[in-house]
């Protein structure tokens, strides 16, 4: 194996390695600083000694009055969104930071071990097509 590539593999690696690091850190940070946000509860609901906004978004007149005027297509864009809005705030940001870590440390460990290795048998000599030397 030629020392380049090998050398490449290694960052390649390491920088994987400080990826997964940091991100899992960062995750771990973030969760343990973040609160759930309840700006614009309409009130509060006690579930088995639990507290629990109630948000104007998950009541039955807005979701009626929504697929009134925007139809059932409108009711799962609007869920759609804020789901999607909801992944960058809070706790679940910290679950969002720890999957995007994992990912691309993950493609990084797997492009170090899927890196072409140069061997002395390919200095193109012995791979003719023509099959003269």
């Amino acid at each position: 194996m030629n020392g380049k590539s090998e050398g490449v593999r290694m960052g390649i690696n390491l920088l994987s390695a400080v990826i997964l690091l940091v991100g899992l850190g960062t995750a771990i940070f973030v969760y343990q600083t973040a609160d759930m946000d309840a700006g614009g509860a309409l009130g509060y609901q006690i579930i088995g000694g639990t507290i629990y906004p109630i948000m104007p978004e998950n009541t039955k007149i807005y979701k009626h009055d929504l697929e009134v005027y925007g139809g059932k297509a409108a009711v799962l864009a609007d869920d759609f969104r804020r789901w999607f809005n909801g992944l960058w705030h809070g706790k679940t940001l910290a679950f969002t930071i720890a999957v995007l870590a994992i990912f691309a440390s993950f493609v990084g460990f797997f492009t170090a071990r899927h890196l072409p290795s140069r061997s002395i048998s390919d200095d193109g000599a012995e791979n003719n097509r023509n099959g003269t030397s």
